[in-house]
């Protein structure tokens, strides 16, 4: 059973053309997803003719400058479309968040040059991008990487392997943290990597629990010869363009579960509604009425956490902290939300008849990709305690 088209959401938005862009966002979903995500999720087949649609649409672009071909949408904005786009598929609203952060070390980052002559096509919609940090052996501790670049002439070659990469195998360009230097964070830059590169090759992707049109997979880096031009920003710069990517990075996992969790609320909803028992609906049970409130608490104060923080970034202040908060709170209220929703289906949330299990499977990794819930409560901590 596909998902039922979810229900407007009451949204505060800064412009009628943010207005019209969610409700462009939401005519999309219920065209273009919620059709497909049930079938294609099962078959694990990656609908790469739907990124290509959003491209079309103005959707892979949306929060970088229109002199580079973005959209110029503030955080906030982008934000709530990351939202409507994963209550009908995650996988879909994941993926245009991964291309996103694969964008903006060099949006941020590169020189005038640079962006002038790859940010279009970054940006036009027909290129999709991965992001290159984790490794086999570093993940968490991303300054522990070891796939190196080694200077040579006006080249830079590149070894070694990177691990659990979105869209790997099938992006068009790989945003990829190396190492070039001494060990430790001060060695490591970033690199802009070809997709169709001569050395660069995927694994098979990974066999997961959720999200399975959506291929993960490891990246090998056998001899990649690189034009040196494509050093974004300076060499043993990575890691901080690697932190202010994720920050960012961060709240687009936020918006991404609070579109699930709403998903499971909505279709929790519904059939409380319809549900008979006893001869009468089961929301008019009080115990199934009160985890229902609970679960809708949860979300509106999540969306609210995320996009607090995008306002702190849309202003240009500090919002590393909050990043952290939004993506812990919003990412564990997904995995409540959802088990609650499988609970209050029954014995048919426990089927693939209704998509609560296949909710429930997909929030699971929110609490895990782009730093652990345990690193989001690490660097929270360190805000707070720092002098």
């Amino acid at each position: 059973m596909n998902a039922a088209p979810p229900k407007p959401v009451e949204r505060q938005l800064p412009s009628d053309e943010a207005r019209e862009l969610l409700a462009l966002t939401r005519d999309l979903v219920d065209r273009e997803l919620l059709p497909r995500a049930a079938e294609e999720e099962a078959a694990g087949r990656f609908p790469r003719d739907v990124f290509r649609t959003l491209g079309e649409a103005g959707l892979l672009s949306l929060p970088y400058a229109e002199a580079d071909g973005g959209g110029e949408q503030p955080y906030e904005v982008y934000l709530q479309v990351l939202e409507e786009l994963s209550s009908g598929w995650l996988a879909v609203g994941l993926g245009v968040s991964v291309h996103t952060l694969s964008c903006h070390a060099l949006a941020t980052f590169g020189s005038a040059e640079q962006r002038s002559r790859w940010l279009p096509g970054m940006l036009g919609g027909a290129q999709l991008g991965a992001y290159c940090l984790s490794e086999p052996q570093s993940g968490s501790d991303a300054a522990a990487l070891r796939t190196r670049a080694d200077r040579d002439g006006d080249e830079y070659v590149i070894s070694g392997t990177k691990a659990w990469i979105t869209h790997g195998g099938q992006a068009d360009f790989y945003s990829t943290l190396v190492r070039t230097g001494e060990d430790g964070p001060r060695g490591i830059s970033c690199l802009l990597v070809p997709g169709d590169s001569a050395g660069l090759s995927s694994a098979p992707p990974e066999h997961k629990m959720g999200m399975q049109s959506s291929p993960t997979a490891q990246m090998h880096f056998d001899g990649v010869r690189l034009s040196a031009d494509r050093l974004v920003g300076e060499e043993g710069q990575g890691f901080q363009i690697a932190l202010s990517a994720l920050d960012s990075g961060r709240l687009g996992i936020a918006a991404c579960a609070i579109g699930v969790a709403q998903a499971a609320l909505d279709l929790a909803v519904d059939y409380a509604r319809t549900r008979q028992q006893f001869g009468r609906p089961i929301a008019d049970f009080q115990g199934l009425s009160f985890m229902l409130a609970d679960m809708a608490t949860q979300i509106e104060a999540g969306r609210s956490l995320y996009l607090a923080a995008a306002r702190l970034r849309d202003g240009g202040l500090a919002f590393s902290k909050q990043a952290a908060m939004a993506k812990l709170f919003c990412t564990d209220t997904a995995m409540r939300v959802t088990t609650d929703a499988v609970q209050v289906l029954g014995g048919y949330g426990y089927t693939q008849d209704f998509p609560a299990e296949r909710f429930m499977r997909e929030a699971k990794v929110l609490q895990i990709v782009e730093g652990t819930n345990q690193i989001q409560r690490l660097v929270i901590g360190r805000h707070l305690t720092k002098g």
